[in-house]
């Protein structure tokens, strides 16, 4: 059996996007640039956690996405399927560090003031860590699973482009909205959307008894879930 199966792979493919574009539009009201993000979360500050959550959850499911993709690739183009999804999975840790940044700005705001969050990002946002090198994953690895996805027609020549627009989507810490953001996510909608609806419709229907394992599994993981918030 492949990992992740064609369930998983499936509805990765429809929830991640869809989660990354809603994340988009939720801040898009508010300036582009890190102190205008800062203010905003002062002024509003469950609109903005809703939008950055948003934002890392889909960013998260898109690795099982993404794999989904690469595996169609391999079928006929194995070396593209290989770097495409390598690099493009690369960069999905590197906004998922971002976004532990953000979170740590968040709180800064909470306890400093607009201000003084402000101030502390400035002074260490130009820092090197391990992702500063690998920044080139984030955006130039859609190109690269674009270019795959297109020589072995797991995708047709214009949702291939719109994959390729995901490559646009601005990078780094507290990065609000700007017209290539919502071009990029929209375009990721586009490119994937369907394909994972044509994978979910590939899948055999669930047996009772794959159903009746299902129940339990799901509530145990929610209170492991709600256990780990305590530690």
């Amino acid at each position: 059996m492949r990992f992740p199966n064609g369930w998983v792979g499936g509805t990765a493919l429809v929830l991640g996007p869809v989660l990354l574009l809603v994340g988009t539009l939720l801040r898009s009201p508010f300036n582009f640039f890190f102190p205008d993000q800062l203010r905003a979360v002062a002024e509003h500050p469950e609109l903005m956690r809703a939008a950055y959550t948003t934002f890392l959850a889909g960013n998260v499911v898109m690795w099982a996405a993404v794999a989904c993709l690469a595996q169609r690739i391999g079928t006929k183009n194995p070396r593209w399927a290989a770097w495409g999804g390598m690099l493009v999975t690369v960069g999905l840790f590197g906004r998922t560090f971002h976004a532990g940044v953000d979170q740590a700005a968040f709180s800064a705001t909470r306890q400093l003031g607009v201000e003084g969050a402000t101030d502390l990002v400035a002074k260490g946002y130009g820092e090197l860590h391990l992702f500063s090198f690998l920044s080139f994953t984030v955006m130039f690895g859609w190109f690269v699973l674009a270019f795959g996805a297109y020589r072995s027609g797991a995708l047709g020549k214009i949702r291939s482009v719109a994959l390729a627009t995901m490559g646009l989507l601005p990078l780094g810490v507290l990065k609000g909205t700007e017209v290539l953001s919502i071009v990029g996510t929209a375009g990721l909608c586009i490119a994937l959307v369907p394909l994972g609806i044509l994978v979910l419709r590939e899948q055999p229907r669930p047996t009772r008894k794959n159903v009746l394992t299902a129940v339990p599994v799901a509530l145990g993981l929610g209170a492991l879930a709600v256990l780990s918030t305590l530690g």
